[in-house]
């Protein structure tokens, strides 16, 4: 505050005789009246002025009457008036924005806006502080609570974290919050609600208690009342607070689907009747908007499977997905909210049969009519559509074949030789058609829809080799990957390259005959070989050039050398001959190191912002990052276990082969001791377990004789029944004092083991560091790669160690516990003393027993 005060004067200057006093020492005189007057009347008046100049000389105010307008809250909250102006005053001196009339030329902008923040943080230097204007929120004087609120919101927006622990801990604090939503006046409900938005960002405990406040309830009126999709902001107002309160919050997922709130959202979704001109306005838009983001908040992948299965197959029950799927064929609905309720769509049947099933049987109100999926890869393929648009129609068909091996199939069937003649179009002819079109985009949405047909799907991998297309006229049909791997070796677009060698490593992935027909195309893999050894330096280049390598590390993984030219060896020859291992493995490394594979493999929804940023798909770099290790396995030459088992023993000399098979009967002997040691740490952790269960039990005596030190106080004041009432609360005292003793005899016990643990790992430890001199023993190259793979077994030897430490440091949390439940008994034993004592005092008879046990127990705990 001094700093305030100081700072004041070298910017506000000093005043000259005679002239005009300045704002600073208005507020000064101001304050003093505050402070020193004895009449209400005076203290309000100055209150009033106080909060009159509080805008326009805030830093005056705030530096110097932040106590005084502390003590009126403190000392007068009899009086509304003169709270609510020091409550109106307060919210001006913290407010986050500044004020347009505020005069401090000295000061820069930016250091104005940093005003209410310093503020703020002197206020809260004192928590009670923020404890106080909680308590003015049960004042129902609208000029208390109102700016109260405000004052609230204010302090938030500034110092949020600090203010959400602060109420956090506040007895009642966010019930005191949550009873301004039953506020009939709107504008402290209205108020209210931001301040909730506020104060449910990041904290998932205040976002538990709100949810347990009924919340939902209370939110799901307010959105009544005001007309669902069709009511104003205050809705848009609830919708947000919903989403604090159950994003990333599985515990308010799993209690608004046991409400049977999930049931609650689907009137929200009906569409006017036809012929209603009312349209879509904007605030209804950001009121579906938000709909569809608390629905997609219970669905998205990233929930736990049982959360997201159990809402997917509420949503279909209540009707809720057959609402969105309403919208979805729905004529005249905006862009961006057509665009949301694919994405909407799409999570609700990711993965549930029973909705993808539902789904399938969708049909658009066309002529004739058509499949909605069949509608919705129209508008994916055509590139006059929106780019987000067509962005979400490949997320929507994704998470329909997400798991879907009947959808997979049924894809793939489209696309095969038929008896029967289709009269219109079908999924496959329209990705085919997409596939190879001019398009860069259409080429890559194509692309990827249609590996997702085959993603761990081998059956349908088989199946697509027996799609046959026809080319020029008077030419032999080929086969779909053959025209695949042709067109390939065509294009010139990052993006349609891009595609096409995402499907075609899918396809190959786990299906030796799809890796035989392409290494039968002559031209395939000096087609692969020479992007792969590239010199183009552009990012993107090199991205080709990496995926260009894991197709070839496909090959030779998956190869059964049907192929005599191109057999799995000769394969591995040709990378490492014609390329150079090491530029082979710096190439395939450059596609996990690309800024956007990182982004395509966080999640399945893809968010690009433009369409340069269209490049990976999330199902593919599932596939790179569990087949990577496999690829470069396939393509090193003499793996390692060949050397430790091969023919490398037999050059080594006789001395180096001793000393191997002392270094092997060594590993042999500590992977003994560790299991033996593991087996005693899992032994303990089990006690531990034990321990954890009987201070449960020991907290809960200690809860049965605090109600107990309650009632004999009670009674001891009145005279009756305390000497009762006092043997018994002796009893269960002794109970749990005796019960403390062993668990601390077991404990004391369980530490010598663990000290014996210790010494034994140290003793290992050394043991190893002693007997392991192995760099000196590197007489060849091939003995230095087995003395690598023996170091390599000491290290994780040694971090199995250390995590037997990592237990036994857990063990010593434990008994810490014990020693301050010992001290909280010692406590409760005093205040015994005292109660007895007392019991004497009022001529009440204690029984000797009981003196005796008291004592006892006080020569224990001393």
């Amino acid at each position: 505050m001094e700093y305030f005060k100081s700072g004041l004067k070298s910017v506000l200057g000093t005043p000259q005789e005679g002239s005009q006093p300045t704002g600073a020492e208005t507020v000064e005189k101001l304050v003093d009246r505050v402070q020193s007057s004895t009449l209400l009347d005076d203290r309000r008046d100055a209150c009033r002025a106080l909060k009159a100049l509080s805008r326009k000389f805030r830093i005056e105010v705030g530096a110097q009457g932040m106590d005084a307008l502390r003590q009126v809250l403190e000392m007068d909250r009899g009086d509304c008036e003169i709270v609510g102006y020091a409550l109106d005053t307060l919210c001006n001196v913290t407010a986050p924005e500044s004020f347009e009339d505020e005069e401090h030329p000295s000061l820069s902008p930016a250091s104005m806006g940093s005003v209410g923040e310093q503020f703020t943080e002197i206020f809260i230097k004192l928590p009670d502080n923020v404890g106080l204007v909680l308590g003015f929120l049960e004042e129902y004087d609208f000029h208390v609570r109102w700016p109260a609120v405000k004052l609230l919101t204010s302090l938030l927006a500034n110092k949020p974290k600090d203010i959400q622990e602060i109420i956090l801990v506040s007895p009642m604090g966010v019930s005191k919050l949550m009873d301004l939503l039953g506020d009939s006046r709107e504008v402290i409900r209205n108020d209210a609600l931001l301040l909730l938005i506020q104060l449910t960002k990041g904290n998932a405990n205040i976002q538990k208690i709100v949810a347990f406040e009924n919340a939902f309830d209370r939110l799901f009126d307010v959105i009544a009342e005001e007309g669902y999709s069709d009511g104003g902001i205050v809705v848009e107002d609830c919708l947000l607070l919903m989403l604090n309160l159950l994003r990333n919050n599985t515990s308010n997922q799993n209690f608004f689907k046991e409400g049977s709130y999930i049931q609650r959202l689907a009137p929200m979704f009906n569409l006017p009747p036809e012929g209603d001109d009312t349209g879509w306005s904007a605030q209804k838009v950001s009121n579906i908007h938000c709909m569809l983001q608390v629905v997609r908040t219970l669905v998205t992948p990233g929930n736990p499977a049982q959360v997201t299965m159990s809402s997917q197959k509420t949503m279909k029950a209540c009707g809720l997905l057959e609402a969105l799927c309403n919208i979805l064929m729905a004529s005249g609905v905006p862009a961006d909210i057509l665009t949301e309720t694919i994405n909407t769509v799409a999570e609700v049947i990711r993965g549930n049969q029973g909705n993808q099933e539902y789904f399938a049987n969708v049909m658009a109100p066309s002529t004739p009519p058509r499949p909605a999926i069949v509608v919705l890869l129209m508008s994916m393929v055509n590139e006059k559509q929106p780019f987000v648009l067509r962005c979400s129609v490949l997320y929507c068909f994704q998470c329909f074949l997400f798991k879907n091996e009947v959808g997979q199939s049924q894809l793939v069937q489209t696309l095969l030789p038929s008896s029967t003649e289709v009269a219109s179009l079908t999924t496959g002819q329209l990705l085919c058609g997409g596939l190879f079109s001019g398009d860069a985009l259409s080429n890559w949405f194509s692309a990827v829809a249609l590996s997702h047909a085959l993603v761990e799907n081998p059956v349908q991998k088989e199946q697509l080799l027996r799609v046959l297309l026809a080319t020029n006229i008077g030419s032999p049909p080929v086969s779909l990957l053959h025209q695949c791997t042709m067109l390939l070796q065509q294009v010139n677009k990052m993006q349609s390259k891009l595609g096409l060698l995402m499907l075609l490593s899918t396809w190959l992935a786990h299906c030796p005959p799809a890796v035989k027909q392409l290494l039968s195309i002559p031209s395939s893999i000096p087609y692969l070989t020479a992007q792969t050894g590239s010199n183009e330096h552009d990012d993107n280049e090199e991205l080709v050039q990496g995926m260009c390598a894991f197709l070839i590390g496909i090959c030779i993984n998956f190869n059964d050398d049907t192929v005599t030219s191109f057999s799995k060896e000769k394969l591995r020859q040709l990378v490492e001959k014609r390329l150079g291992l090491e530029m082979f493995l710096d190439k395939l490394g450059e596609v996990s190191k690309h800024e956007l594979y990182s982004k395509a493999a966080k999640q399945p929804q893809l968010r690009p912002k433009q369409p340069s940023e269209l490049l990976l798909d999330h199902e593919f770099c599932r596939l790179f990052k569990a087949l990577e290790g496999m690829v470069v396995k396939a393509v090193t030459p003499k793996p390692l276990d060949d050397l430790v088992n091969g023919s490398s023993e037999l050059s080594m000399s006789a001395s180096e082969n001793s000393l191997l098979l002392q270094y092997k009967d060594l590993i042999r002997e500590q992977d003994r001791k560790l299991q033996d040691l593991t087996q005693t740490m899992d032994r303990l952790t089990i006690d531990k377990s034990t321990f954890q269960v009987q201070i449960e039990d020991l907290n809960s005596t200690i809860s049965q004789l605090r109600d107990e030190n309650m009632l004999l106080r009670a009674q001891a004041s009145t005279g009756l029944e305390g000497t009762s009432a006092g043997s018994e609360a002796l009893r269960m005292l002794e109970e749990a004092r005796t019960e403390a003793q062993r668990w601390k005899a077991q404990s004391e016990e369980k530490d010598s083991i663990i000290q014996r643990l210790d010494e034994q790992v140290k003793s290992l430890l050394e043991t190893r560091l002693q007997t392991t001199s192995l760099d000196q023993v590197a007489a060849s190259g091939d003995k230095e790669k087995e003395l690598q793979v023996v170091k390599q077994q000491l290290a994780a030897a040694q971090e199995r160690v250390a995590e037997l430490e990592s237990a036994g440091s857990e063990l010593e949390k434990l008994r810490k516990d014990q020693e301050d439940l010992l001290e909280l008994l010692t406590d409760q034993d005093t205040r015994l003393n005292q109660f007895k004592t007392r019991l004497r005092e009022l001529g009440e008879k204690v029984d000797e027993d009981e003196e005796d046990d008291l004592e006892g127990y006080d020569d224990d705990s001393a």
